[in-house]
């Protein structure tokens, strides 16, 4: 999944500091000396740590199979005898080596103990080694080349399914191709007639945007694998067939007579974008005025149109609403990396988990110069949603510009093309892009200032009561939540690397790779429970009535081969109230462990410990921990990931396997576990409310609101994908659902409130 490289998104150090980041400056301040002991983690790696996907026994017999014919033509790493000779001339013959090959009644037990674990540890292969007559490093080294073969048999097996979709691309291209032909007349080329244009162009719609939706689906399939096959990159994804001139062509190039898409009038476009992006950055009142109640900045749209669109003044259709926002933040992050992850679809989508569920570039306008590919052009396709199924996604095609203006600034400059837009299907228009994006100005140590404004044009929709006041006001899908997000991320990625990280908030983990593959795992699952949550195409949510008279959403999806979940079918359900409570407040109480028997019935009059905790933020409230529950009958593992930044807060937890768990917290490769998350979403309800004074103390002026809490459950229905949904499970999952809920208010008293929907 990942596409972010930690030591390479953030500035060389020889040894990361926390402090250079700003982070801890209160315990680290003053005195002369360190008021909090920091514990340098080690940062030597398990010497069992390697990847290796475990999947059923079917699974596993065919990769061994498959390696069968390779492995005897392995070294095995056996006892070597030197044998030496005597030619005619009475001269010693060069020494040749003799290899001592394992017996198949060896290979049989070494094999029944690697389908157990391909990581033995070194009491296991010195028990291995006696029971078949065998030296330890034979183990050792039968086990490492087993390992290599496993590896190189699964990348065979993603090559074949990255070219699958590949070839369905091609086909796709192919039949578009095609229909343009078949709308021509053989003989002059021109239209045969004015009711076959119209069809093939309709025809030729539809066949680019389905074409830009596999594009999308390649993405995150690429992303998935982690490589791009072929010799291909995230900069040239745009062409699929090495070995076609004319299909490399991308697709803007090959239908300008469609979309009339000529480059000058694109590069015209993203430059007036640029200026005018540069202008809302930097410009003050009257085009910006800032709010006195709430803090915000609020767009003056008369004075927008007099200063940019004077000429057009009356291009909004009444059908149309303007969301317009603008917020700066400091971000410890290399500029560079920084800008080349805006650039990559993958990277860019992973910046932002859940904001983006799908992201792509559709075609590659201009490469740009340099290894910083100043002014490069692409248009890209993205999704953008909310963590609720409440309030709909919004689908995005916009051209993306890359531009340097000084040594230490950049522009990264969005567009949405009128020629793209006026020939996209009606209902992917219900939102277009105003010149928008963020201005990046490098700042000392490492850290860069961020100047983000996000211009909308939305389609007037109706919003689900709930979520009226967010949407409406512009925070729902506006710059400070891009911001608080990029920093929240960049916060993570500085933490992952750390190694001088404050002893209270680094406890049970004793390595630097065990704290690593922790906050991969915790990080892997967030990023599951975002995409299983938001009102993404992902995603089909039916209404169910519960027999208590509240409604919850349901959805369910069929897991055949991604080993990060378990297999089978997955049944996932959600909720959503308004609680009279502080965001702030319902979030401490819900990733309080010593709490979490107040609202979680799994945990009812169990014991809960706390196995280790990792900080991955500035903010306390960022963490990571597992927790144990133990009860006269199991003992059972929870991984808790708690995120909060200044728009929303999360608490994402799921059961993981307490052998598996142990192994990642040495160190091990965290890739493989299987991990269901559940959890919770909570959001400021976005109500701004006038306050009852007029004053200019802060602590006046603060109004706290209501809470928006959306939860989550997903559960394994069956381990058959081909299982059907059941109203048994379904009623099981309202009645958690409906429980946990009514706990909380009753913990947090506010239980009068009939708030569900």
């Amino acid at each position: 999944m990942s596409n972010l490289h930690p030591r390479d998104f953030l500035p060389p150090s020889p040894a990361l500091s926390l402090s250079l980041a700003g982070i801890f400056r209160e315990e680290l301040a003053g005195g002369g000396g360190r008021s909090e002991e920091a514990v340098d983690i080690s940062s030597s790696d398990n010497s069992g740590a390697g990847k290796y996907s475990r999947g059923s026994d079917d699974d596993y017999e065919m990769l061994a199979a498959e390696g069968e014919q390779q492995r005897h033509n392995v070294d095995d790493g056996g006892d070597e005898e030197e044998e030496e000779g005597v030619d005619v001339d009475g001269k010693k013959k060069k020494k040749r080596k003799k290899y001592h090959r394992h017996t198949p009644e060896q290979i049989r037990e070494m094999e029944a103990l690697f389908k157990e674990s391909p990581h033995p540890d070194e009491k296991q292969r010195l028990q291995l080694s006696r029971q078949l007559g065998l030296h330890p490093r034979q183990v050792k080294f039968w086990f490492q080349n087993r390992r290599t073969q496993i590896k190189a048999i699964q990348e065979r097996h993603e090559n074949s399914l990255l070219k699958a979709e590949i070839d369905k691309l091609r086909n796709e291209n192919r039949a578009f191709r095609d229909n343009i032909k078949k709308s021509s007349c053989p003989n002059c080329g021109f239209a045969a007639s004015c009711k076959d244009a119209i069809t093939g162009s309709t025809e030729e719609q539809k066949l680019r945007i389905e074409n830009a939706k596999l594009k999308a689906e390649l993405e995150k399939l690429r992303s998935i694998v982690g490589k791009y096959p072929y010799g291909s990159s995230p900069q040239n994804s745009s062409s699929f067939s090495p070995g076609n001139d004319q299909e490399n062509r991308g697709s803007l190039e090959f239908c300008t007579g469609s979309f009339g898409l000529e480059k000058s009038r694109i590069m015209d476009a993203v430059s007036r974008a640029r200026d005018e992006l540069i202008k809302m950055a930097a410009q003050g009142g009257p085009l910006w005025i800032r709010s006195y109640e709430t803090g915000r900045e609020i767009l003056n749209y008369d004075e927008y149109v007099k200063e940019f669109c004077a000429e057009d003044s009356n291009r909004l259709q009444p059908k149309k609403c303007i969301e317009a926002s603008r917020e700066s933040g400091i971000i410890f992050v290399d500029l560079p990396c920084l800008v080349q992850s805006f650039m990559d679809a993958n990277q860019w989508k992973e910046l932002f988990p859940g904001l983006i569920s799908k992201a792509a570039t559709v075609d590659v306008i201009c490469n740009g110069e340099g290894a910083n590919r100043d002014g490069a052009v692409h248009l890209m396709f993205a999704e953008v949603q909310m963590l609720t199924p409440m309030v709909a996604s919004r689908e995005l095609y916009f051209v993306r510009y890359c531009k340097q203006l000084s040594a230490n600034q950049w522009a990264i400059a969005d567009v949405s093309v009128n020629n793209v837009e006026d020939n996209i299907d009606a209902s992917l228009q219900k939102c277009r892009k105003r010149p928008s994006g963020c201005l990046i100005e490098d700042k000392s140590n490492g850290h860069c200032k961020v100047t983000w404004v996000e211009h909308l044009e939305c389609q007037k929709s109706t919003v689900h009561s709930l979520y009226r006041a967010i949407v409406n006001s512009g925070l729902a899908f506006g710059a400070k939540r891009w911001i608080s997000t990029l920093q929240q991320q960049c916060e993570r990625l500085v933490f992952l690397v750390a190694t001088n990280v404050p002893t209270k908030d680094s406890s049970g983990v004793a390595t630097l790779a065990g704290r690593k593959s922790i906050l991969k795992l915790a990080h892997r699952m967030t990023w599951s429970f975002c995409r299983a949550l938001g009102g993404s195409s992902h995603n089909s949510w039916n209404k169910i009535t519960s027999k208590t008279g509240e409604e919850i959403r349901v959805a369910s999806r069929k897991n055949l081969n991604d080993t990060g979940e378990p297999l089978g079918t997955i049944l996932s359900a959600v909720s959503c109230v308004w609680l009279p409570v502080s965001h702030h407040v319902l979030f401490d109480f819900l990733r309080d462990g010593n709490r979490r028997n107040e609202w979680d019935i799994m945990f009812n009059g169990s014991r809960v410990q706390s196995i280790a905790k990792l900080a991955k933020g500035q903010d306390r409230g960022n963490t990571v921990s597992a927790l144990a529950m133990t009860t006269d009958e199991h003992k059972m593992w929870l991984l808790q990931d708690s995120s909060t930044n200044a728009y929303e807060s999360m608490v994402v937890y799921g059961p993981v396997d307490i052998n598996g768990m142990q192994s990642v917290m040495t160190g091990c490769d965290s890739s493989n576990i299987a991990v269901l998350p559940s959890g919770f979403s909570i959001l400021p309800d976005g109500i701004e409310s006038r306050p009852l004074v007029i004053t200019s103390r802060p602590a006046e002026k603060c109004t706290e609101g209501g809470s928006l809490l959306t939860v989550v459950f997903q559960i394994l229905i069956s381990n058959s994908p081909t299982a059907k949904l059941s109203m048994d499970s379904v009623d099981s999952v309202n009645t958690l659902i409906s429980c946990t809920l009514q706990s909380i208010k009753r913990s947090l008293q506010c239980e009068d409130d009939d708030t569900f929907i």
